[in-house]
């Protein structure tokens, strides 16, 4: 048994796993833990706490997946002063071998460890084992990557996707490119700003300051509490959450209208980077948004906008479609990484 260390490390939590692996590449966890990152002044004293409580050898291998770019074997957090490098960290935690990878990276990874209790099938389409595999993820940002098979296993290839153009297809989404160009003064706009967790934001003040529905004064004081609030790095609410919640429970018209937006988008995004890749081994969703609103995405026309690209609309009908449930795939990931090191 090869004993790994795995880790997730955000600017706002960090979780790190110990994980022991055999021969058969099966993956056991034996001990994890949370952190609050910003308690800590460096990434070595957290798993030095962690070893140390997990009363356990020192891992031969460890992987920590980044929010942020990797550069050299070196990463810097974009939400704490953390700067790390693997030759540092190897030396001063006496780990032999430490990789670090992006965070989407990492969940690319993770895709291949999932069992079928971790996913949810929106299409079945008709899988290919060669094929490529997608990977989109709205969160904080909108994440894109793709997997291809190079001999008996797959390399994860993150790319900067969610910075593409946004495209809209009606008149609604036009007089939305239009209204987010304006507001913040831009000459283009990324289709993150509309398929992110701040799209969906951005997507309530469009239909709110268009007068689309009437605006409930409690979800209006949480959104304008956000408003006030701009600029600074902790928010005391999180309007998104509260705008997805209340279209679930179907209590509010605008919320509703807001989150039908926002999942046409998605889909019809999704849509875009199957196009280009033609992933029949799978198009996975993964990111914090889908699994919440899975009911949502489930009786909306997510499906539709995903394959409705005209006379392209068959191949993406025998596309395999999957929301990930478990959040923890990055951390799967971050352990199936260490153990090819």
């Amino acid at each position: 048994m090869t004993l790994l260390l795995a880790g997730d490390i955000g600017g706002t939590k960090t979780i790190l796993q110990l994980v022991e692996t055999s021969d058969s590449q099966a993956l056991h966890t034996i001990y994890q833990e949370s952190y609050h990152s910003a308690d800590f002044p460096d990434l070595v004293p957290i798993v030095q706490q962690f070893l140390l409580k997990a009363n356990t050898p020192i891992p031969e291998k460890a992987c920590f997946a980044i929010a942020g770019p990797i550069v050299k074997n070196t990463a810097k957090l974009t939400n704490l002063v953390w700067f790390l490098d693997t030759e540092r960290l190897q030396e001063e935690l006496g780990i032999p071998h430490i990789s670090l990878i992006n965070d989407f990276e990492a969940i690319g990874y993770g895709i291949l460890g999932l069992q079928k209790q971790d996913l949810h099938t929106l299409q079945v389409g008709n899988s290919q084992p060669e094929a490529p595999i997608a990977i989109i993820g709205a969160g904080t940002g909108l994440g894109q990557g793709f997997l291809i098979k190079q001999g008996n296993e797959y390399k994860v290839f993150p790319t900067e996707g969610g910075h593409a153009d946004f495209a809209p297809r009606n008149e609604i989404e036009f007089q939305l490119l239009k209204y987010l160009l304006g507001k913040h003064d831009i000459q283009r706009l990324s289709v993150e700003r509309v398929v992110s967790g701040m799209g969906i934001v951005a997507i309530y003040q469009f239909l709110r300051d268009r007068k689309f529905a009437t605006e409930s004064p409690d979800i209006a004081q949480v959104v304008r509490t956000w408003e006030q609030e701009a600029g600074q790095e902790e928010k005391s609410v999180d309007p998104g959450a509260v705008i997805g919640t209340a279209a679930l429970e179907k209590r509010d018209r605008l919320c509703e209208q807001t989150l039908q937006l926002f999942i046409d988008a998605y889909g019809a995004e999704a849509g875009n980077l199957a196009l280009k890749l033609l992933p029949y081994g799978g198009l996975y969703i993964a990111g914090g948004i889908a699994p919440k609103i899975l009911s949502l995405i489930q009786n909306s026309a997510f499906l539709l906008n995903f394959t409705q690209k005209g006379r392209m609309r068959r191949l993406l009908e025998e596309i395999p479609v999957y929301i990930i449930l478990n959040s923890q795939v990055g951390l799967i990931g971050a352990a199936l990484c260490a153990a090819r090191l």
